[in-house]
């Protein structure tokens, strides 16, 4: 018995567009028309896409081993036999399917298939940059750029109203057309959009000056940026419609937003937790005394230096950081005196008998 999931090389659950994914990539390899081709593969991998695209057939196929309703096509003999071309498309869901088969034997030839032309205005990118203070409270910013805007004269028509329009004779107002081609199948024949009106069913008398008909013209664009407290370096935020307007009134491309945090003087981001450090004397260590520390954003804060610290150890301060649950974090850096007087020798020398007592 045929083991269909191993012949396309899926898994049982496999997805239908999993299943589609892999015929047409073994379509491509064993084409028999294809240098290295292997036409008893080929028709293996046609029967195997043929019973487990169809659900009912696969749902056959996964209880009994075997397929009752109906029999399979047995794959390419040059007269179309295989493919059983009848009204249920020969075993495919949708004429879709068929359309992506054909695609598959004809990338396999190396003639590429033809692709849709869209409309819609291209997304755009740019980079704000901002300040680490910024990235904590959040800010509005207001965001100007070049890109292609609705035409202002036609309002994005691409011709004058006043004008009118007339049927497009190329395809007879129908927005589409007919093409043949030959293929190793014979001559085959699809609909596409017809180039002359774009798939619009008819021309414009009067072509807009301003814009040359495609009802978008190059000129500046504002909006405001909306930037949350504890945004983070490199996220980008969406804004919908304001990329590049789209030809004839169709849909606009959308403006997407990468923030660049600046590198700040005295702070270092790490998550949500911001690190620091602070310049104290000995004395203040040794007395467990408290220390002013700056806070980003120019504030200012007191944290007592905890009794038996260890220099290596770093100083936490709860909530101040970049957003809720981010901490600061201090790391105390000692200073010592380069040139110490007798008396303060005399000092130390007194403290440091008193701590071997201790």
């Amino acid at each position: 018995m045929k083991n269909y999931y191993e012949l396309l090389g899926i898994t049982k659950g496999a997805s239908n567009d999993e299943i589609k994914k892999a015929y047409r990539r073994l379509a491509h390899k064993y084409h028999p028309d294809k240098q290295g081709g292997d036409e008893k593969k080929f028709k293996e991998i046609n029967e195997a896409y043929q019973i487990l695209s169809d659900e009912k057939k696969r749902s056959e196929y996964d209880k009994f081993g075997r397929v009752f309703s109906g029999e399979v096509g047995g794959g390419w003999n040059g007269d179309f036999q295989g493919f059983n071309w009848d009204i249920n498309l020969g075993g495919f869901q949708d004429a879709s399917e068929l359309g992506d088969v054909f695609d598959a034997f004809f990338e396999g030839l190396g003639v590429k298939p033809k692709r849709k032309i869209y409309r819609r205005g291209s997304d755009l990118e740019i980079v704000a940059t901002i300040t680490l203070e910024e990235a904590k409270t959040g800010k509005r910013i207001n965001l100007d750029y070049q890109t292609h805007l609705t035409c202002s004269t036609c309002h994005g028509l691409g011709h004058d109203s006043n004008a009118g329009l007339k049927k497009c004779e190329y395809c007879g107002g129908r927005g589409e057309v007919r093409e043949s081609r030959n293929t190793f199948f014979g001559n085959f024949a699809q609909v596409v959009s017809c180039k002359h009106c774009r798939g619009f069913g008819q021309i414009p008398n009067k072509v807009c000056g301003s814009c040359k008909g495609s009802g978008r013209s190059v000129g500046g664009r504002s909006t405001v940026l909306e930037i949350r407290p504890g945004i983070e370096e490199g996220q980008i935020i969406k804004i919908k419609g304001m990329g590049e307007a789209g030809e004839n009134q169709s849909d606009s491309g959308d403006l997407y937003v990468r923030v660049k945090v600046l590198p700040h003087a005295k702070f270092e981001r790490r998550g949500n937790d911001l690190y620091t450090t602070v310049t104290v004397n000995l004395v203040d260590v040794l007395l467990n005394k408290k220390i002013k520390v700056g806070t980003l954003g120019g504030g200012e804060t007191e944290v007592k230096i905890p009794a038996g610290h260890h220099l290596t150890n770093n100083i936490r301060i709860k909530n101040e950081g970049m957003a809720d649950g981010g901490d600061l974090v201090v790391k105390l850096d000692v200073f010592t005196p380069k040139d110490l007087s007798q008396k303060t020798k005399k000092i130390l020398d007194e403290l440091e008998k008193l701590m071997k007592e201790e």
